[in-house]
């Protein structure tokens, strides 16, 4: 166990971030010594001298987030089968000499859904509707196919969609898997045509989150599926837009709060080797929302 650890994220903007203040309570709790600070890099240049500070020591984790989690795949020496599988990186630590990628998305995610009950049933396909195509939806996709989903990405650039439902799908077929995933593009024609429509939608983009609030990447000229339930990773501001939306239209919301500390807590565990303290973690979050009221 080092002295005083020194934990960090990087992404660009970060302004949003409430990372620093779950991975300082965590610490507290635990009474070590250490911090956690933001990287805001501009410029994916700047990530190789960042990350060659965990080499050296002077880092001992290091979290990735928008824009970076794809790109810093070809710095690690080593990516855990899951990060492998979805193809994009958020947490990175240096182990043996060499610097690990691994994904904590996909447990972090998969954990708040337990936590809510949000799960297929066994009497029929359930089908989700995953906005957005970058690292953050490539692990909610991994995550719900692992759990029997049928999926469809809608992004901006439809080939972008189309080539995470291609990588997912030739990703799950080299493990011995037939998943079902498509992709489509984000926009009114496509989303209204999907059949069956979506029990579950997810947004993974950064549209609702701090300082986009007002934005949304739901047509405002649609209406959201009746029957679904939706689930924004965004979590600051504490509802955004789409969230709102959802619940007005009487529909189950979730904001990625419970994920975050999950992700968090996953993060943790790789860098120190031990038990993160989720309670002190999430009660950090509710402390912050009260707060920021």
């Amino acid at each position: 166990m080092t002295d005083k650890y020194s934990f960090g994220l990087v992404g660009y903007p970060l302004e949003h971030s409430l990372s620093p203040l779950i991975h300082s309570a965590a610490l507290q709790a635990l009474d070590l010594q250490g911090e956690y600070r933001l990287y805001p890099i501009e410029d994916e240049q700047g990530l190789p001298g960042l990350i060659k500070q965990l080499r050296q020591g002077a880092l001992q984790g290091l979290n990735v987030t928008i824009p970076y989690k794809r790109y810093v795949l070809e710095l690690m020496d080593v990516l855990t089968p899951s990060a492998q599988s979805i193809g994009a990186v958020n947490t990175i630590s240096y182990q043996q000499n060499q610097l690990v990628g691994a994904n904590t998305d996909t447990g972090g995610f998969l954990a708040d859904l337990r936590r809510m009950g949000w799960f297929p049933k066994a009497d029929r396909l359930r089908h989700a509707l995953v906005l957005g195509a970058g690292g953050s939806a490539r692990a909610v996709v991994y995550t719900l196919t692992q759990q029997g989903w049928y999926l469809t990405v809608a992004a901006r650039r439809r080939e972008q969609a189309e080539d995470l439902a291609k990588s997912s799908r030739e990703a799950a077929l080299s493990e011995g898997d037939q998943i079902s995933v498509e992709g489509i593009q984000m926009e009114k024609a496509s989303l209204s045509r999907l059949t069956p429509p979506a029990d579950l939608i997810i947004n993974t983009t950064p549209l609702g989150m701090s300082p986009q609030n007002n934005s949304s990447p739901w047509p405002s000229d649609l209406a959201l599926p009746p029957q679904a339930a939706v689930y924004d990773l965004a979590y600051n501001p504490a509802e955004t837009l789409l969230l709102r939306t959802a619940r007005e239209a009487g529909l189950r919301t979730a904001s990625g709060l419970g994920m975050l500390v999950e992700q968090a807590a996953l993060s943790f565990e790789i860098w120190t080797g031990l038990p993160a303290p989720r309670t002190e973690m999430h009660t950090s979050l509710t402390a912050f929302q009260r707060g920021a009221r």
